[in-house]
């Protein structure tokens, strides 16, 4: 395990010596991809596909350059550490973020109209900064969804539903993701349907590419 760790640590620097969205970079970060997806954590949640892609997303802009969070420092601790830490904290995200869809809403603060009378619910979300640009392993899988050349994404819906396909629901929940009581407010379906369909016929036509490009 330690001469795995430091053959991930040996490729995290040689990746970060070349610039951002430079060939050289996007292949060793996929490699390094490779190597780390099996050795993470697993859990049997309906939403652990979403927080992985997540974690994913976080390595590729944080790994070298920081760009949303902490760059990657190797004295506390290996990168399969790193990536776990971030993995559980988004898991444990879309738990309460289902706890929370499940109950009535609570405003966490409120700020008095001008008008005087009635209080407005201040979202902090409202005010947190635009999502940076998607790093090329992103690119590519926007690219491959809405190019789907055969129409297999197209083609593949909920029954009855057309407009509501793998093509529509892979754009909307890759990063910032559309959360899934915002998509089943606008197609009028369940949260459970809609995340079924999602896992069961989305997540591996997109999990296949993703395999054929090396990128996972």
């Amino acid at each position: 395990m330690v001469q795995f760790d430091e053959q991930l640590r040996c490729l995290v620097t040689e990746a970060c010596g070349h610039p951002i969205g430079s060939p050289q970079r996007q292949k060793l970060l996929t490699q390094i991809i490779r190597l780390t997806a099996r050795r993470l954590w697993r859990e049997n949640a309906p939403y652990y596909q979403d927080a992985l892609q997540q974690t994913w997303l976080y390595f590729c802009r944080n790994v070298c350059d920081g760009l949303t969070g902490q760059t990657y420092d190797p004295t506390y601790g290996s990168i399969i550490t790193w990536l776990n830490a971030y993995l559980k904290r988004r898991l444990q995200d879309f738990y309460l973020n289902q706890n929370r869809e499940q109950a009535i809403t609570v405003p966490i603060r409120t700020r008095q109209s001008t008008s005087g009378g009635t209080s407005e619910i201040i979202n902090p979300v409202d005010n947190l900064p635009a999502t940076p640009q998607a790093p090329p392993i992103l690119e590519e899988l926007e690219i491959w969804t809405k190019t789907d050349s055969e129409g297999e994404l197209r083609g593949t819906y909920i029954k009855g539903h057309p407009d509501v396909n793998c093509q529509v629901l892979i754009l909307k929940r890759l990063p910032p993701e559309v959360s899934w009581r915002e998509l089943s407010e606008e197609f009028g379906l369940s949260i459970p349907t809609l995340s079924s369909f999602y896992q069961r016929q989305c997540l591996p036509r997109l999990r296949k590419f993703a395999e054929l490009e090396g990128l996972l």
